[in-house]
């Protein structure tokens, strides 16, 4: 008798039969073995992090429901801004206009709030897949868990299925919020299902891309390549038709929109992403099952032998790796800000009969530097995103195992930090820069040249020290306390709310203050005082200056 998973072969050695040991055939009911260990294995590692998206879903959800009211109690301000959210660029930014002849609080959330949700939970479903796969694999640690009984596909379908937990918690926390906020009960959820359909069906184009590369951010890449074209397939298939064309079918962002939540419900659109999320599923599980443990589909290119002259520095070193990075944000920050300069001709309709608008903007006389302003303002928002993110790449190159290297050539530690703050500076300024194009060209499109270029630029890098702050949060975070590397983001996401929505909360100047991005003054339209631009350089200085002391003395790697 042979063991199980072993065949004979007949061998004529010395008149006896020799057992040649195959691996045992694959089988479909072990393939999944191990799967709710590593599920409870994945939502452990993730206890915080899923909360805290799920709380922020419905906590945005929940502020916009009571803001947009608060600023367009009557029907008549509500449709003063469909008419402002109707022109091309606004459909490109929100969705396909249903309900807009009689615009409801319902309705003004589905089209100008699920779109950005949405876009967000896509991001978070990309990121716990990705981190519970690929990312695995390329730390080593997928095959230390392999070795155990755990079957082929265990880890990606504890991994869809964590996101599948976020999901729902993303959208029962929705529809609760909604609900809670006086809206119709059933299409509160709706819209939440809707939200967290959507989710799943990114998390599994995560599967499916983490078939594909070795690496966890080419991976991830790839997916959010897929969520951008899903995104203006949607957008230029709302601005061909009303309500949307064949085109904004082809996106399950646009099928999340169709629904018509608060206006004419229907379900049956979720069901096509049920479908799709099914069939790349079964693809992500025909494509595992092609390669080895570790490995991609599309083999990685083969690299030169040697690097070139110019790359033999920290700071050309810096600029390779995050070069892709510039590109994308000022892609999405330029189309962003070329958008929201094209309603600049729009602001006097936008606040004729709405006086909580016109305080928003400031002087009553000059509401298009106003308008600008509060433009530049959110611009400079999303470079202190790209700020956070470049400066916690260093984090990202320790825990990679890539920092130790370096170090040992020779390359001091403060010189190796500096060149990833240059770099991050460096690719702040283009971001802002960029951003005073896109506002000048969108105002320039429609009409609008009252400040000349230079007042756009001015607007924009007033913020640099802000974000200069931002940025020494996170390497004062990485030089000491790398585990508190959240903080900056805490910092940003707290100054968006501070500036964006203050005057609405009635927050004390204390508590406002903590915001570096308040403390600058909103041109072009505002007296120009020195001091607070001094006092946020000081202080991002002496933030740096922290954090390249406490780099100079921990441990690398710092676990």
């Amino acid at each position: 008798m042979s063991a199980p998973g072993t065949a004979r072969t007949a061998a004529p050695q010395r008149g006896r039969r020799t057992a040649v040991v195959t691996p045992e055939p694959h089988r479909r009911g072990r393939a999944a073995t191990g799967w709710a260990t590593l599920l409870r294995f994945a939502l452990r590692r993730d206890r915080v992090r899923i909360p805290v998206w799920t709380a922020s879903v419905a906590l945005l959800f929940g502020y916009a429901a009571v803001a947009l009211d608060t600023l367009y109690p009557t029907a008549a301000d509500r449709q003063g801004r469909a008419a402002l959210v109707s022109s091309p660029a606004g459909i490109m930014l929100s969705g396909p206009q249903y309900g807009i002849e009689d615009y409801t609080l319902g309705a003004m959330i589905a089209n100008e709030m699920a779109l950005t949700v949405i876009v967000a939970v896509a991001i978070m479903s990309i990121s716990l897949v990705v981190r519970h796969t690929r990312a695995e694999e390329e730390t080593g640690r997928a095959e230390l868990v392999r070795a155990g009984v755990v079957g082929r596909h265990a880890p990606a379908t504890a991994a869809f299925l964590a996101a599948l937990v976020a999901n729902a918690a993303v959208a029962l926390a929705t529809g609760a919020v909604l609900a809670a906020a006086g809206l119709e009960v059933v299409d509160s959820f709706a819209l939440g299902a809707a939200v967290g359909v959507t989710g799943l069906v990114f998390a599994a184009v995560a599967i499916v891309t983490s078939q594909v590369t070795e690496h966890a951010r080419a991976a991830s890449g790839l997916a959010l390549a897929v969520l951008g074209i899903a995104f203006l397939l949607r957008a230029v298939g709302d601005v061909q038709e009303e309500h949307g064309s064949w085109v904004s079918w082809l996106s399950p962002i646009g099928w999340a929109q169709q629904i018509r939540a608060f206006v004419d419900l229907r379900w049956w659109p979720l069901g096509l992403s049920v479908a799709l999320v099914v069939l790349l599923l079964a693809l992500g599980a025909a494509l595992a099952a092609r390669r080895d443990l570790g490995a991609g589909l599309v083999p990685p290119r083969a690299g030169r032998p040697d690097a070139a002259a110019w790359l033999a520095s920290p700071f050309a070193l810096a600029w390779r790796q995050q070069r892709a990075s510039v590109l994308a944000w000022g892609v999405g920050v330029g189309v962003t800000a070329l958008a929201c300069g094209t309603f600049v001709d729009s602001v006097g309709d936008m606040v004729a009969d709405n006086p909580d608008i016109a305080a928003m903007l400031g002087d009553p006389t000059d509401l298009v530097a106003g308008f600008v302003a509060i433009m530049a303002l959110f611009l400079g928002l999303g470079a202190g995103g790209f700020a956070v993110a470049s400066a916690q790449r260093a984090r990202g190159e320790e825990t990679a195992g890539r920092l130790e290297p370096v170090l040992a050539t020779g390359v001091g530690r403060v010189r190796w930090l500096g060149a990833q703050l240059v770099v991050t500076l460096l690719g702040t300024s283009v971001l802002l820069a960029v951003s005073a194009v896109g506002l000048w060209l969108g105002a320039l499109s429609v009409g609008e040249d009252a400040f000349g270029f230079g007042a756009y630029l001015g607007a924009s890098f007033a913020y640099l020290p802000a974000v200069a702050v931002v940025t020494g949060v996170a390497v004062a975070a990485f030089g000491s306390r790398p585990g508190l590397a959240a903080l900056a983001w805490a910092l940003l996401a707290f100054s968006f709310v501070v500036t964006m929505f203050g005057a609405l909360l009635d927050l004390p100047s204390w508590a406002s203050g903590v915001s570096p991005y308040w403390h600058v003054p909103q041109l072009p339209g505002a007296d120009v005082e020195p001091w607070p631009f001094v006092w946020l350089t000081l202080l991002a200085v002496g933030l740096v200056a922290l954090g390249l002391v406490g780099f100079r003395r921990r441990d690398v790697p710092r676990p």
